[in-house]
């Protein structure tokens, strides 16, 4: 067989077996797929930034899928049909198969991460600023936004509460249909605190409103006030927010809570020499993307988190280890991530082989299956 012809059955096999791109010596797939949040999001925008400068420096086209909600984004991925997806913490929630990702359907996914945003902004519990809250504890007794359909946002919310000893019993829930008409809601005098990003556009709506919006502090320093966020949402870390709504800035900043947005994010089985290069191409593009959308700045390589909540694929790893920012830390912490992932996984497993069909008994019996195995590893439960 001619080299000529190896290649071309090389190719054939390639494209055959799967729905991702193959890759030429060393350079990124002419074509590939991302999904991403909705056209127009910040993280859409990002993602298109980056595209543009894959496009122009290794004539690689990158193709958004968008979608609005966890699963559609991650559908794709999980089929073969895109490479990488643009998430929020939706990759910690499919990770931990909890939500929408404890049911039948899906399971606990073995996600990994390229890279992440982390930028100006906080994202925490915006109050109205009318009500006269200045502390975290002053939140008691105070009306909280609650999205129906919505447990990321509730356990959210709820895990911020905790920061000043305070739990659902102590704010006056008030549920919305949305998250626009919870926001409608807060200017309208409906209810008095929901969680936001000081930079979306219904904080600056409120801001702007007769009510204005406030951000209680959650300084870093108050360790025992972190301890009881971690407790319930560990994917929370503490961030000076020097962006956004409420008279944010560089001379009046707030600490507060924050997590990366957006995530750049995939599955653990993507070739590791695929994943290498897409994530040194979106580290040595950075200078020319990092001002081609709002937040871009924040995928410096000096913001990149290495011991977060969910684990770094090889591919970028290796990326990150050429660049001298990889420690022997950071691969324990990501070592230990993983095999996190595998006693859920395992636990899933052994619990679908006699799982009941009713829906809600299975989602009840897997959240329970799912504790007693992460209990008898020692493992933080989390969700409970």
């Amino acid at each position: 067989m001619t080299a000529r012809v190896a290649a071309a059955v090389a190719a054939f096999v390639c494209v055959v077996a799967s729905a991702l791109p193959c890759l030429g010596q060393g350079k990124l797939p002419t074509e590939m797929a991302w999904t991403a949040y909705d056209t127009g999001s910040s993280g859409f925008n990002i993602a298109v930034a980056i595209g543009q400068q894959f496009k122009q420096k290794h004539s690689s086209d990158l193709r958004l899928l968008p979608s609005g909600n966890d699963t559609g984004r991650l559908a794709p991925v999980r089929a073969g049909r895109a490479i990488a997806s643009q998430m929020g913490i939706g990759t910690y929630f499919a990770q931990e198969g909890v939500f929408e990702f404890g049911q039948k359907a899906w399971g606990p996914q073995p996600t990994r991460l390229l890279m992440t945003a982390t930028s100006c902004n906080g994202l925490g519990l915006a109050v109205a600023k009318d009500v006269g809250v200045k502390t975290a504890a002053d939140m008691k007794g105070k009306r909280l936004g609650v999205v129906v359909g919505s447990p990321a946002l509730t356990q959210g919310a709820l895990a911020l509460l905790a920061f000043a000893g305070l739990s659902a019993s102590d704010v006056k829930a008030v549920e919305f249909s949305s998250n626009n008409a919870m926001w409608k809601g807060m200017v309208n005098n409906e209810t008095d605190i929901a969680l936001s990003s000081t930079i979306s556009g219904q904080s600056k709506e409120m801001d702007t409103s007769p009510r204005g919006v406030t951000w209680p502090p959650m300084p870093a320093a108050d360790k025992d006030g972190w301890a009881r966020v971690h407790k319930k949402a560990p994917y929370f870390v503490p961030v000076k927010a020097t962006c956004g709504s409420g008279g944010l800035s560089d001379d009046k900043p707030v600490e507060m809570a924050g997590y990366a947005y957006p995530i750049f994010m995939t599955y653990a089985d993507r070739g590791d020499e695929q994943i290498y290069l897409i994530t040194k191409a979106m580290i040595d593009s950075y200078p020319d993307y990092k001002a081609g959308a709002p937040g871009a700045d924040g995928m410096a390589l000096d913001k990149q988190n290495f011991t977060w909540v969910v684990p770094y694929h090889p591919g970028a790893i290796k990326a990150f280890r050429e660049k001298g920012v990889w420690t022997d830390a950071a691969q324990k912490h990501n070592d230990a991530l993983i095999a996190r992932q595998q006693v859920i996984a395992t636990a899933w497993k052994a619990f679908g082989a006699n799982a009941p069909s009713d829906e809600k008994e299975f989602a009840t019996g897997w959240m329970k299956a799912r504790a007693e195995a992460l209990k008898k590893a020692r493992m933080d439960v989390i969700f409970e």
